[in-house]
């Protein structure tokens, strides 16, 4: 049985997908263009997660739309998307 640790908490990011940069596969968006819960300009999303879960206009999106490192996350093809679209990016950290 796995060992589940007591306390757990999200971090959550917002911003938008005309803070991105790069076309098709090579689309990113900077861990700098975010704003954090307290309202506040990230300088980098956590090193060490659980997982997380990315919120493209509301909508929970599957692992594979996406890649995260602490600089930024990856969106294959994101460039298509409105420049206004909203993006959530919520790490699970315990």
């Amino acid at each position: 049985m796995p060992i589940v640790t007591p306390y757990q908490n999200s971090l959550r990011y917002t911003s938008t997908i005309g803070s991105g940069t790069g076309t098709g596969a090579a689309f990113t968006v900077a861990a700098t263009a975010f704003t954090n819960d307290a309202g506040t300009a990230a300088t980098a999303f956590p090193g060490a997660y659980k997982y997380y879960n990315l919120f493209i206009n509301g909508m929970l999106q599957t692992a594979d739309t996406s890649s995260v490192t602490t600089t930024a996350i990856t969106i294959p093809g994101g460039d298509a998307l409105d420049g206004g679209t909203p993006l959530v990016v919520q790490f699970v950290v315990s």
